[in-house]
């Protein structure tokens, strides 16, 4: 049994505003397990070059930028308030910047700008998406990383064919076609993939569907994760998790005593402490003061990450971790917008890169996050640790008061999830 485990999905639904008539020309194969057509180099072979790398590296501040503006965003809204915020704002971005290669004029130079990318080519942004699939494709026998996309494609009806082979080569993009004239069966067909590509753990994302559809852009990212040093289960015990003034929920606490690396910030008023995953990855717990959670949440940015990163040390800690599993499932059409993305709802969007057979424009942007924490790496892993502990007494950390966790990929310095725990329990 995996420890931590994060799968998000975010589906970008795209309706013809005067939809022609299905026509021959482009024929996406039949409806098989193996009708998906796949274009990307394997995650064995070389990469193709290594102007990917440093594009990849050039998208890391603004994509961190456009992860904790998005967070803002999201916990404004009005459905957020008191509940539990989660999300991979590399998807949503790899999401976005996969509807961009597609659109031109005004509609692509809004989702750059509200990406921050607006001073980089596309070639760059492409090239960059290629090689940070491509890292995260390599997983090691520690952990299990994927990320790609799909396109469900209205039956008969022609995309631009270097679009495919565009979002193909650089977003490890299939390619299906759905009979979106009739929404259940299409519906069912697109969780299909959904399921397969979140190993089951997203089985009902989609529903209600226009049967004016046109093409559905989806992106997923899924993580398997174990703990490097596991907690110990027999030390679970239940434990009050104060949600509000008002709300105290009852948790299973885990915990442990090791070596982490942690800072206790005066000055935003926060401690951070950052719990490993074998392999690349961690997740940063953010834990504000007691009432300066909204504080924290208006001023974080990836300078503080920096800040916070630099300051770490090494220090003997009782971490007091809930177990949980959470959902989050947010539409994005609104914050999109608000972040400048208006074109792209509307009719004067321009996604004539992707079609040129009828005008095109995005309905509705959703996504959906999971989120499970528990104590165990795999079952193999009942391997015997031994720290050296300084005589110091520990410190204590613990999580029973909202907090914030950041699930970071080192090598490629990449956010993949990003949230608030506000209540374990739902």
């Amino acid at each position: 049994m995996w420890g931590k485990i994060y799968y998000s999905v975010i589906a970008a639904l795209l309706v013809a505003s005067a939809l022609a008539a299905p026509h021959e020309g482009h024929d996406h194969g039949g409806h098989t397990d193996d009708h998906y057509h796949h274009l990307h180099h394997g995650k064995d072979e070389a990469h193709p070059s290594h102007a990917g790398e440093d594009a990849s590296h050039l998208l890391s501040p603004h994509n961190a930028d456009f992860a904790f503006s998005f967070y803002k965003k999201l916990a404004l809204q009005p459905d957020a308030q008191g509940k539990n915020i989660f999300f991979s704002p590399v998807g949503i971005s790899m999401a976005l910047s996969m509807l961009a290669v597609g659109a031109k004029g005004t509609t692509l130079s809004q989702i750059y700008s509200s990406l921050g990318y607006s001073g980089l080519q596309a070639q760059q942004v492409n090239e960059g998406f290629e090689h940070l699939i491509h890292m995260l494709g390599h997983s090691k026998d520690n952990m299990q990383l994927e990320a790609g996309a799909g396109v469900a494609i209205r039956e008969g009806f022609k995309v631009v064919d270097q679009f495919l082979k565009d979002v193909q080569h650089y977003y490890n993009s299939e390619a299906f076609s759905v009979d979106f004239s009739k929404p259940e069966i299409a519906a069912e067909e697109i969780n299909k993939f959904i399921a397969k590509k979140t190993h089951d753990k997203i089985t009902n994302m989609v529903k209600d569907l226009d049967s004016d559809m046109v093409m559905m852009l989806i992106n997923y990212m899924y993580f398997r994760g174990k703990w490097d040093k596991p907690f110990d289960a027999q030390l679970t015990h239940k434990a009050d998790f104060k949600v509000d003034e008002n709300t105290t929920v009852q948790v299973d606490m885990m915990k442990r005593t090791g070596r982490y690396d942690i800072y206790q910030d005066p000055v935003h008023k926060t401690t951070v402490m950052m719990v490993p995953y074998k392999g690349n990855s961690s997740m940063m717990i953010v834990l504000p003061d007691e009432g300066k959670m909204k504080e924290v949440e208006e001023s974080i940015c990836r300078h503080h990450l920096k800040s916070w990163h630099d300051q770490l040390f090494r220090s003997s800690v009782d971490l007091f971790m809930p177990k949980f599993s959470i959902s989050a499932t947010s539409k994005l059409n609104d914050i999109l917008k608000d972040m400048g993305v208006t074109d792209a709802f509307s009719d004067a969007a321009d996604f004539s890169g992707m079609t040129e057979e009828v005008k095109v424009k995005v309905s509705q942007v959703v996504h959906q996050a999971v989120l499970s924490v528990d104590e165990k790496g795999t079952e193999a892993a009942a391997a015997t640790t031994i720290e050296i502990m300084p005589m110091s007494l520990p410190g204590n950390v613990r999580l029973n008061r909202p907090f914030l966790v950041l699930i970071v990929e080192d090598s490629t310095k990449s956010i993949l999830f990003m949230g608030k725990i506000t209540n374990p329990t739902e």
